[in-house]
């Protein structure tokens, strides 16, 4: 749940040195970026300004990470690692492109703890990847962690986030190399639907999804949607910030009472990232800790 005196509040990254510079993912084409490459880091800056006010403009808090020359995909921050109930998991990363944002990472929460915005951070055993809310997705209706595996994180994670949080958590195996992160293929929605790409996720994978999730709560994600990474985006209350979204999806999003606002993030897309990947939310608590939680005074901070 989220507190009812408690701003979101989420982590970002400017886009300084966001660059396709390398090959992960089937999205990235480092020769395509370098052919373009003054104009895209321009719309790249443009739209993370976009992502940040559209934010902002609902209410929530953004802290910053100082973004490193060499880290292109620092700007994914949702990678950083798992949030919750005030209490950090850092991540560790699949590619040594990657493994260098670890400890920056690091130094971002250790400065957000001495501000006491949140109490612990802790570190992953050393023969585990599990690459941060990118793999790891809160439902905040079913109190548990979606947990995707396969592409990046290992299939041994799920125990250790369900040790360090207290909480269930439900593997879900990633079958499609476009979807290598789960946030890129399902999103828990507010009012307890998911929305997901059944094409994602192996038969087993959404054998697991059609049990947790009634029917009624089920919303697939249409193919031209997917591509967009649609399913890749932020709710904040019933507004649901999202790179695109068809008439169709539309539909069915506001039959549900949902409003769709839509940020275009197509430069971060030829990175394989969208909405919910540039950013982390650091504000979530789950029921068993509300209930524990005594009053707290809400504390500044140097968000914007």
């Amino acid at each position: 749940m989220i507190h009812p005196t408690t701003r979101p509040r989420f982590l970002m990254c400017p886009p300084e040195h966001f660059a396709v510079a390398y090959t992960i993912n089937p999205w990235m084409d480092p020769q395509s970026w370098a052919r373009e490459e003054g104009a895209l880091a321009l719309s790249s800056r443009r739209e993370w300004a976009a992502l940040r006010r559209a934010l902002s403009g609902l209410g929530a808090a953004i802290e910053l990470v100082e973004p490193v020359p060499g880290l292109p995909d620092l700007v994914f921050t949702a990678n950083a690692a798992v949030v919750l109930d005030r209490k950090v998991l850092l991540a560790s990363f699949r590619h040594p492109q990657r493994q260098g944002e670890e400890e920056h990472f690091a130094q971002a929460f250790n400065a957000l703890k001495a501000r006491g915005l949140i109490d612990s951070v802790t570190r992953l055993p050393d023969d585990l990847k599990l690459e941060g809310a990118g793999d790891c997705v809160w439902d905040d209706t079913r109190q548990l962690f979606w947990m995707g595996y396969g592409p990046r994180s290992d299939a041994a994670a799920p125990p250790v986030v369900a040790d360090v949080f207290g909480v269930e958590t439900v593997a879900l195996e990633l079958a499609d190399p476009r979807f290598y992160h789960l946030d890129t293929a399902l999103c828990p929605l507010p009012r307890g639907e998911v929305l997901f790409v059944p094409g994602a996720f192996t038969p087993e994978g959404r054998a697991t999804i059609h049990a947790l999730v009634e029917p009624h709560a089920r919303i697939e994600v249409p193919p031209a949607d997917a591509a967009c990474l649609a399913a890749n985006a932020v709710a904040v209350g019933d507004t649901l910030v999202m790179p695109a979204c068809s008439e169709e999806l539309r539909a069915r999003l506001a039959a549900r009472g949902y409003r769709p606002l839509v940020v275009p993030l197509p430069s971060f897309r030829r990175s394989g990232g969208s909405a919910f990947c540039l950013t982390l939310r650091l504000d979530r608590v789950s029921d068993e800790a509300e209930l524990r939680r005594p009053a707290r005074r809400q504390i500044g901070s140097r968000a914007s």
